[in-house]
């Protein structure tokens, strides 16, 4: 026992021994040094502290930005849908826009080719019936159709529905034109003016009197100038489509008339438009 407390004593001894006693001086680059120590560990908590902020929020960033990547992501895909769309819609449009010009210019043609047609069945008539156009006879062209106006008194003697001879011969000129036109057709309409009719035994009235005139022209047309009967039409107006309404003398001649209506066959037309 007295050895090892020996030794013990001994070991401290050496310990002491071996300590090194520091000077004031390194004592206080000591204490800096450690004050410098702490300053910086402190210096470094606050960075790790501020990178772990930072860190959060780019975290926050970028789960913002994904969000709003994704999103432009779907926009972008229904753009690209609705593109493709509206890219097919246009394709089809246009094609359908060609269709429709192609079709305009067909109709436009035939349209133009019925108007020179009618601007020449005018001129023919207007040549074929000169002799005539001072008894009340005149040719105009009024929505694509010709019309031949006939003063009832070229026709007709007063009040009778039987065609006296100068009328005969304006319509055999007349018939003479349209027997060569084979793609005319005709309507034969009666017009009166607002007196009303007395006393003319089978006629009644002003319809009678239009419907019956009308019906004359067409049957002499048909029957002695020989026009083709599939082409005619024969229509009373009666008073009801004056040229002039006015109550006059003047204006009461005008009205009394037969129009007959000549219009281009336009089969070629209509079928066109069924398509």
């Amino acid at each position: 026992m007295k050895i090892k407390y020996l030794l013990i004593a001994a070991a401290v001894c050496l310990t002491f021994y071996s300590c090194k006693i520091m000077s004031p001086k390194a004592y206080k680059a000591l204490v800096a040094q450690r004050d410098s120590l702490s300053t910086r560990t402190e210096t470094l908590e606050a960075q790790v502290f501020q990178l772990q902020a930072d860190t959060m929020r780019l975290h926050r960033q970028l789960a913002d930005l994904t969000g709003t990547y994704t999103d432009l992501q779907k926009s972008n895909n229904k753009l690209n849908s609705n593109y493709n769309e509206t890219s097919s819609k246009a394709k089809q449009l246009a094609a359908d826009l060609q269709k429709r010009e192609a079709r305009l210019k067909e109709v436009e043609d035939i349209l133009r080719k019925r108007d020179e047609a009618t601007n020449a069945l005018k001129n023919k008539l207007q040549q074929a019936l000169l002799g005539f156009q001072q008894s009340g006879l005149t040719v105009d062209i009024r929505n694509g159709k010709v019309y031949v106006s006939l003063a009832d008194k070229l026709l007709f003697p007063s009040g009778s529905i039987v065609i006296d001879e100068k009328g005969k011969a304006a319509l055999k000129q007349l018939a003479e034109v349209l027997n060569k036109e084979p793609d005319i057709n005709m309507a034969v309409e009666g017009h009166t003016d607002d007196k009303k009719v007395i006393n003319l035994g089978q006629i009644k009235d002003n319809w009678d009197l239009s419907v019956l005139r009308a019906t004359s022209v067409t049957r002499y047309l048909t029957e002695i100038e020989k026009v083709d009967p599939k082409r005619l039409t024969a229509t009373g107006k009666s008073e009801f489509q004056p040229i002039d309404p006015a109550a006059t003398t003047e204006a009461r001649a005008k009205n009394r008339r037969i129009e007959i209506v000549l219009t281009p066959k336009l089969d070629e037309l209509y079928n066109l438009i069924k398509q």
